[in-house]
């Protein structure tokens, strides 16, 4: 288990939910975090505040991460602000509940951008600095919807699953090059995008009860520490889904 003293972390989707949970976490645990956000700078500053309060920088920083230029500029920001970045979360992801028959094309397009190909877009933004120093940690949070389908969201599910094969082919390609990539699948953690949804009730959860912010968090931890975990999905969704 290495510290994260002097690391510095990217959480995408940092402002709130799942994302501002890791953030936070990662900050205790000593790294420095730029907390990714879209719209809601409101939230994301106070994020970096409560990380401020540990001691560590935060730097709040606005991109739309399924637009290269827009990733590109955020990376930039946050090499000058805090540092090259050595812990990459990909967590920014949107979810509309759909059946199959009423998903658009555009809806299809949105959710497989916001979900699927930023999490390509920052990582390969990332990817060669990270294989210089010959040290990172790419974290991909994927979803239970990978594995089982999800409630009502395929366009959702089918990124989610897409997202393990490009976490199994980063920790492939990138294993000799000190760089670990792992996925968290949750399953219905209680956030704002979940409790929002009618369809998701806790009776869907074997334990019985929506898991925290902190239950998700807690593992990403892990992950930043562990040198030897590679090309894994961790389940965090209360026993919904087995291995």
């Amino acid at each position: 288990m290495q510290d994260l003293k002097n690391r510095v972390a990217l959480v995408t989707g940092g402002s709130r939910g799942i994302g501002a949970a890791i953030a936070i976490a990662l900050a205790r645990a000593g790294a420095d975090v730029a907390v990714n956000y879209r719209r809601r700078s409101d939230a994301s500053a106070s994020v970096c505040k409560t990380i401020s309060s540990f001691g560590q920088k935060a730097l709040a920083v606005q991109a739309d991460v399924a637009i290269a230029a827009e990733v590109w500029r955020m990376i930039s920001e946050v090499e000058n602000g805090l540092g090259p970045v050595d812990i990459l979360v990909n967590n920014a992801g949107i979810a509309r509940p759909q059946a199959l028959e009423e998903v658009t094309e555009k809806d299809w397009d949105e959710v497989l951008a916001t979900n699927l190909k930023s999490v390509f877009l920052v990582t390969q933004a990332v990817i060669a600095g990270m294989r210089k120093r010959r040290w990172g940690r790419i974290i991909n949070i994927s979803s239970a919807a990978a594995m089982t389908g999800g409630l009502k969201h395929p366009h959702y599910a089918a990124a989610k699953a897409g997202m393990l094969g490009l976490t199994h082919s980063c920790a492939r390609l990138y294993v000799r090059d000190g760089i670990t990539a792992n996925a968290i699948a949750p399953a219905l953690i209680e956030t704002e995008m979940v409790t929002a949804d009618m369809r998701a009730t806790p009776e869907h959860i074997p334990v019985g009860h929506f898991g925290s912010v902190d239950d998700v968090a807690s593992v990403a931890v892990l992950l930043a520490m562990n040198d030897y975990m590679t090309g894994q999905t961790v389940h965090v969704n209360g026993g919904w889904y087995m291995t």
